[in-house]
Protein backbone atom coordinates (compact mmCIF):
# COMPACT_ATOMS: atom_id res chain seq x y z
CA UNK A 1 0.00 0.00 0.00
CA UNK A 2 2.97 2.32 0.22
CA UNK A 3 3.72 4.85 -2.03
CA UNK A 4 4.82 3.99 -5.56
CA UNK A 5 6.88 6.05 -7.86
CA UNK A 6 5.30 4.74 -10.88
CA UNK A 7 3.14 7.57 -11.06
CA UNK A 8 3.23 11.50 -9.60
CA UNK A 9 1.82 10.55 -6.41
CA UNK A 10 4.81 8.95 -5.60
CA UNK A 11 7.58 10.97 -7.04
CA UNK A 12 8.17 13.38 -4.26
CA UNK A 13 7.70 11.56 -0.66
CA UNK A 14 6.84 14.86 1.07
CA UNK A 15 3.18 15.36 2.51
CA UNK A 16 0.30 14.13 0.94
CA UNK A 17 -3.06 15.32 1.94
CA UNK A 18 -6.31 13.72 0.76
CA UNK A 19 -8.25 15.79 -1.91
CA UNK A 20 -11.04 18.19 -0.41
CA UNK A 21 -11.55 22.00 0.48
CA UNK A 22 -8.61 24.47 0.73
CA UNK A 23 -8.41 24.88 4.39
CA UNK A 24 -10.36 27.57 5.96
CA UNK A 25 -8.90 28.05 9.17
CA UNK A 26 -5.40 29.21 8.82
CA UNK A 27 -4.97 29.76 12.77
CA UNK A 28 -6.35 26.30 13.54
CA UNK A 29 -4.07 24.91 11.02
CA UNK A 30 -1.19 25.98 12.49
CA UNK A 31 -2.71 24.44 15.97
CA UNK A 32 -2.54 21.28 13.62
CA UNK A 33 0.98 21.91 12.83
CA UNK A 34 2.26 21.87 16.12
CA UNK A 35 0.66 19.33 17.26
CA UNK A 36 1.64 17.12 14.58
CA UNK A 37 5.68 18.17 14.93
CA UNK A 38 6.27 17.55 18.67
CA UNK A 39 4.10 13.75 17.73
CA UNK A 40 6.74 12.92 15.29
CA UNK A 41 9.63 13.92 18.02
CA UNK A 42 7.83 12.89 20.93
CA UNK A 43 10.66 11.50 22.65
CA UNK A 44 12.32 15.46 22.34
CA UNK A 45 11.90 18.61 23.86
CA UNK A 46 11.56 21.10 21.39
CA UNK A 47 12.71 24.63 21.56
CA UNK A 48 10.77 27.47 20.16
CA UNK A 49 13.64 28.34 17.50
CA UNK A 50 13.38 24.59 16.35
CA UNK A 51 9.52 24.66 15.91
CA UNK A 52 9.35 28.15 14.13
CA UNK A 53 11.91 26.72 11.75
CA UNK A 54 9.56 23.25 10.96
CA UNK A 55 6.74 24.91 10.56
CA UNK A 56 7.46 28.21 9.06
CA UNK A 57 5.18 30.40 11.71
CA UNK A 58 6.83 33.59 13.02
CA UNK A 59 8.05 33.11 16.22
CA UNK A 60 5.26 35.57 18.00
CA UNK A 61 2.82 33.43 16.24
CA UNK A 62 4.02 30.29 17.28
CA UNK A 63 4.69 32.09 21.00
CA UNK A 64 0.97 32.55 20.70
CA UNK A 65 -0.15 28.81 20.03
CA UNK A 66 2.00 26.81 22.18
CA UNK A 67 1.06 29.39 25.12
CA UNK A 68 -2.68 28.33 24.82
CA UNK A 69 -1.72 24.91 23.75
CA UNK A 70 -0.10 25.03 27.71
CA UNK A 71 -2.70 26.54 29.06
CA UNK A 72 -5.10 23.75 28.01
CA UNK A 73 -2.68 20.58 28.75
CA UNK A 74 -2.09 19.79 25.29
CA UNK A 75 1.37 20.26 25.54
CA UNK A 76 3.94 21.18 27.99
CA UNK A 77 7.15 24.07 28.74
CA UNK A 78 10.01 22.84 30.80
CA UNK A 79 12.34 25.28 32.68
CA UNK A 80 14.41 25.80 29.48
CA UNK A 81 11.42 26.89 27.37
CA UNK A 82 11.21 23.76 25.75
CA UNK A 83 7.66 21.88 24.60
CA UNK A 84 6.51 18.20 24.57
CA UNK A 85 3.03 16.95 24.21
CA UNK A 86 0.93 17.22 27.16
CA UNK A 87 -1.57 14.94 29.47
CA UNK A 88 -4.55 16.57 28.00
CA UNK A 89 -3.59 15.58 24.65
CA UNK A 90 -3.35 11.52 25.35
CA UNK A 91 -6.92 12.41 27.38
CA UNK A 92 -8.33 13.26 23.95
CA UNK A 93 -6.44 10.76 22.00
CA UNK A 94 -7.36 7.43 24.51
CA UNK A 95 -11.25 9.00 24.04
CA UNK A 96 -10.87 9.02 20.32
CA UNK A 97 -9.30 5.26 20.50
CA UNK A 98 -13.18 4.21 20.94
CA UNK A 99 -14.62 5.75 17.70
CA UNK A 100 -11.71 4.19 15.81
CA UNK A 101 -11.53 0.29 17.02
CA UNK A 102 -8.63 -0.88 14.46
CA UNK A 103 -5.70 0.47 15.96
CA UNK A 104 -6.32 -0.97 19.51
CA UNK A 105 -7.59 -4.40 18.23
CA UNK A 106 -4.46 -5.12 15.63
CA UNK A 107 -1.67 -3.97 18.20
CA UNK A 108 -1.18 -7.15 19.67
CA UNK A 109 -0.99 -9.03 15.85
CA UNK A 110 1.06 -6.34 14.59
CA UNK A 111 4.08 -6.56 17.48
CA UNK A 112 3.87 -10.57 17.29
CA UNK A 113 4.47 -9.75 13.44
CA UNK A 114 7.32 -7.17 13.77
CA UNK A 115 8.99 -9.24 16.05
CA UNK A 116 8.93 -12.94 14.74
CA UNK A 117 9.52 -11.54 11.38
CA UNK A 118 11.80 -8.78 12.53
CA UNK A 119 10.92 -6.01 9.87
CA UNK A 120 9.17 -2.77 10.62
CA UNK A 121 5.10 -2.88 10.84
CA UNK A 122 2.53 -0.06 9.80
CA UNK A 123 -1.22 0.05 10.09
CA UNK A 124 -3.12 1.88 7.42
CA UNK A 125 -7.16 2.66 7.37
CA UNK A 126 -9.33 3.98 4.59
CA UNK A 127 -11.11 7.14 5.75
CA UNK A 128 -14.61 7.23 3.84
CA UNK A 129 -15.85 10.05 2.67
CA UNK A 130 -17.87 12.18 4.94
CA UNK A 131 -16.88 9.64 8.00
CA UNK A 132 -18.72 7.01 6.79
CA UNK A 133 -17.27 3.25 7.97
CA UNK A 134 -18.71 0.20 7.55
CA UNK A 135 -19.82 -1.80 10.39
CA UNK A 136 -21.50 1.70 11.88
CA UNK A 137 -25.52 1.90 12.26
CA UNK A 138 -27.17 4.08 9.22
CA UNK A 139 -23.07 3.64 7.26
CA UNK A 140 -23.08 2.71 3.69
CA UNK A 141 -19.80 2.41 2.49
CA UNK A 142 -21.55 2.38 -1.02
CA UNK A 143 -22.49 5.48 -0.82
CA UNK A 144 -19.39 6.89 -0.29
CA UNK A 145 -17.42 8.66 -2.73
CA UNK A 146 -14.35 7.35 -3.27
CA UNK A 147 -12.37 10.28 -5.04
CA UNK A 148 -12.77 12.01 -1.42
CA UNK A 149 -11.56 8.92 0.60
CA UNK A 150 -7.78 8.86 2.29
CA UNK A 151 -5.79 6.25 3.65
CA UNK A 152 -4.09 7.60 6.96
CA UNK A 153 -1.39 5.78 8.41
CA UNK A 154 -2.41 5.42 12.80
CA UNK A 155 0.22 3.38 14.12
CA UNK A 156 3.64 2.86 13.40
CA UNK A 157 6.41 -0.06 14.65
CA UNK A 158 9.64 0.21 13.91
CA UNK A 159 11.28 2.68 12.13
CA UNK A 160 10.49 2.05 7.94
CA UNK A 161 13.14 3.10 6.01
CA UNK A 162 10.93 5.65 4.05
CA UNK A 163 10.84 8.88 6.07
CA UNK A 164 7.23 9.38 4.62
CA UNK A 165 6.11 6.12 6.89
CA UNK A 166 4.49 8.06 10.16
CA UNK A 167 1.84 8.17 12.62
CA UNK A 168 -1.07 10.46 10.83
CA UNK A 169 0.19 10.34 7.23
CA UNK A 170 -2.26 11.16 4.83
CA UNK A 171 -2.38 9.67 1.26
CA UNK A 172 -5.52 9.82 -0.70
CA UNK A 173 -7.32 6.70 -2.19
CA UNK A 174 -6.15 6.69 -5.40
CA UNK A 175 -3.76 4.73 -8.13
CA UNK A 176 -1.32 3.52 -8.06
CA UNK A 177 -1.52 3.03 -4.14
CA UNK A 178 -3.91 1.55 -1.75
CA UNK A 179 -4.33 -1.56 -4.40
CA UNK A 180 -5.01 -3.95 -1.52
CA UNK A 181 -7.70 -1.56 -0.96
CA UNK A 182 -9.51 -1.95 -4.21
CA UNK A 183 -8.21 -5.71 -5.32
CA UNK A 184 -11.71 -6.83 -3.46
CA UNK A 185 -13.62 -3.75 -4.20
CA UNK A 186 -17.31 -4.02 -6.41
CA UNK A 187 -16.27 -3.71 -10.16
CA UNK A 188 -17.83 -0.31 -10.17
CA UNK A 189 -15.38 0.84 -7.43
CA UNK A 190 -12.24 -0.86 -9.29
CA UNK A 191 -13.70 0.80 -12.46
CA UNK A 192 -13.50 4.14 -10.79
CA UNK A 193 -10.08 3.57 -9.43
CA UNK A 194 -8.63 2.40 -12.19
CA UNK A 195 -10.02 5.67 -14.29
CA UNK A 196 -8.18 8.00 -12.12
CA UNK A 197 -4.76 6.18 -13.10
CA UNK A 198 -2.30 7.18 -15.80
CA UNK A 199 -3.47 6.16 -18.99
CA UNK A 200 -0.30 3.81 -19.63
CA UNK A 201 -0.54 2.27 -16.64
CA UNK A 202 -4.37 0.99 -15.91
CA UNK A 203 -3.27 -2.21 -17.87
CA UNK A 204 -0.33 -3.34 -15.39
CA UNK A 205 -2.85 -1.78 -12.88
CA UNK A 206 -5.99 -3.92 -13.68
CA UNK A 207 -3.94 -7.34 -13.95
CA UNK A 208 -1.91 -6.15 -10.50
CA UNK A 209 -5.34 -6.48 -8.42
CA UNK A 210 -6.05 -9.44 -10.20
CA UNK A 211 -2.88 -10.84 -9.03
CA UNK A 212 -3.63 -9.33 -5.48
CA UNK A 213 -7.36 -10.80 -5.05
CA UNK A 214 -5.80 -14.68 -5.90
CA UNK A 215 -2.70 -14.07 -3.75
CA UNK A 216 -4.13 -12.23 -0.29
CA UNK A 217 -1.46 -9.69 -0.57
CA UNK A 218 0.47 -6.29 -2.49
CA UNK A 219 4.25 -6.04 -2.67
CA UNK A 220 5.80 -2.52 -3.21
CA UNK A 221 8.68 -3.92 -5.32
CA UNK A 222 11.92 -2.78 -6.77
CA UNK A 223 12.92 -3.04 -10.55
CA UNK A 224 15.12 -5.92 -10.79
CA UNK A 225 18.30 -4.31 -12.21
CA UNK A 226 17.83 -1.06 -9.63
CA UNK A 227 18.82 -3.15 -6.57
CA UNK A 228 22.68 -2.93 -7.14
CA UNK A 229 21.88 0.88 -7.40
CA UNK A 230 19.68 0.57 -4.12
CA UNK A 231 21.92 -1.13 -1.52
CA UNK A 232 24.80 1.88 -3.16
CA UNK A 233 21.92 4.46 -1.85
CA UNK A 234 21.35 2.69 1.38
CA UNK A 235 24.79 2.56 2.53
CA UNK A 236 25.11 6.23 1.33
CA UNK A 237 21.57 7.00 3.19
CA UNK A 238 22.90 5.32 6.61
CA UNK A 239 25.90 6.87 6.51
CA UNK A 240 26.62 10.24 8.62
CA UNK A 241 24.99 12.87 6.56
CA UNK A 242 22.94 15.68 7.01
CA UNK A 243 18.80 15.26 7.24
CA UNK A 244 18.04 17.05 4.09
CA UNK A 245 20.49 14.91 1.88
CA UNK A 246 18.92 11.37 3.76
CA UNK A 247 16.03 12.79 2.72
CA UNK A 248 17.25 13.08 -1.12
CA UNK A 249 18.32 9.95 -0.91
CA UNK A 250 15.55 8.69 0.23
CA UNK A 251 13.54 10.08 -2.85
CA UNK A 252 15.97 8.61 -4.64
CA UNK A 253 15.61 5.00 -3.57
CA UNK A 254 11.86 5.68 -4.19
CA UNK A 255 11.79 6.32 -7.61
CA UNK A 256 13.28 2.99 -7.91
CA UNK A 257 10.11 1.22 -7.16
CA UNK A 258 7.99 0.24 -9.46
CA UNK A 259 4.03 -1.24 -9.26
CA UNK A 260 3.88 -4.67 -7.63
CA UNK A 261 4.79 -8.43 -8.93
CA UNK A 262 2.83 -10.10 -11.50
CA UNK A 263 2.48 -14.04 -10.77
CA UNK A 264 5.21 -14.61 -13.48
CA UNK A 265 7.62 -11.96 -12.44
CA UNK A 266 8.21 -13.47 -8.69
CA UNK A 267 11.48 -15.30 -8.72
CA UNK A 268 14.23 -17.28 -6.76
CA UNK A 269 14.98 -13.47 -5.34
CA UNK A 270 12.63 -10.67 -5.00
CA UNK A 271 12.94 -7.36 -4.23
CA UNK A 272 10.33 -5.81 -1.24
CA UNK A 273 9.95 -2.96 -0.14
CA UNK A 274 6.31 -3.71 1.97
CA UNK A 275 3.88 -6.01 1.51
CA UNK A 276 0.92 -5.27 2.63
CA UNK A 277 -2.37 -7.50 3.73
CA UNK A 278 -5.98 -6.85 3.97
CA UNK A 279 -8.44 -6.18 7.22
CA UNK A 280 -11.84 -6.54 5.84
CA UNK A 281 -14.73 -5.52 8.13
CA UNK A 282 -17.87 -7.23 9.06
CA UNK A 283 -19.82 -5.95 6.52
CA UNK A 284 -17.07 -7.01 4.07
CA UNK A 285 -15.45 -3.56 2.27
CA UNK A 286 -11.31 -3.42 2.91
CA UNK A 287 -11.06 -1.12 5.85
CA UNK A 288 -7.48 -1.21 6.66
CA UNK A 289 -4.40 -3.17 6.02
CA UNK A 290 -1.16 -4.56 7.59
CA UNK A 291 2.08 -3.24 5.98
CA UNK A 292 4.97 -5.61 7.16
CA UNK A 293 8.60 -3.32 5.57
CA UNK A 294 11.39 -5.49 4.90
CA UNK A 295 13.36 -2.91 2.34
CA UNK A 296 15.49 -6.24 1.07
CA UNK A 297 15.44 -9.01 -1.39
CA UNK A 298 13.88 -12.06 -0.28
CA UNK A 299 14.08 -15.59 -1.77
CA UNK A 300 10.92 -16.62 -2.68
CA UNK A 301 10.46 -18.97 0.43
CA UNK A 302 10.97 -15.63 2.77
CA UNK A 303 8.58 -13.46 0.34
CA UNK A 304 5.62 -16.78 1.37
CA UNK A 305 6.56 -16.68 4.31
CA UNK A 306 6.46 -12.82 5.07
CA UNK A 307 2.72 -13.55 3.42
CA UNK A 308 1.54 -15.58 5.05
CA UNK A 309 2.82 -13.80 8.49
CA UNK A 310 1.24 -10.80 7.28
CA UNK A 311 -1.83 -12.29 6.47
CA UNK A 312 -2.58 -14.20 9.50
CA UNK A 313 -1.88 -11.32 11.11
CA UNK A 314 -4.43 -8.77 9.01
CA UNK A 315 -6.83 -12.01 9.76
CA UNK A 316 -6.95 -11.84 13.64
CA UNK A 317 -7.88 -8.23 13.53
CA UNK A 318 -10.74 -8.86 11.06
CA UNK A 319 -11.45 -11.62 13.21
CA UNK A 320 -11.45 -9.46 16.10
CA UNK A 321 -13.90 -6.96 14.56
CA UNK A 322 -16.73 -9.37 13.70
CA UNK A 323 -16.66 -10.59 17.58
Amino acid sequence: MPESTAAPVASAPGPVTAPGPAAASPPTHRVVQAIELLSRHSGDRLSLARIVRATGMSRATAHAVLTQLCADGWTLRDAEGNYSLGLGLLAVARRADTAFPVRTLALDAMRSLAHDQAVPVFLAEREFQGGMRPGRPGNNAAAADTGLDAIVITEVLGTPSAPWIRPARRMPFAPPVCREFVAWAPESERAAWLAAADPGHRTRLAAVLDAIAARGYSVERLADDSAPMLEALGALRNSPVTDPLRHRLSAMIADLITIDYLPDELGDTNAVVSLAAPIFSPDGPVIASIVACPDANLSAAGLRDLAAATIAAADTVATALRS
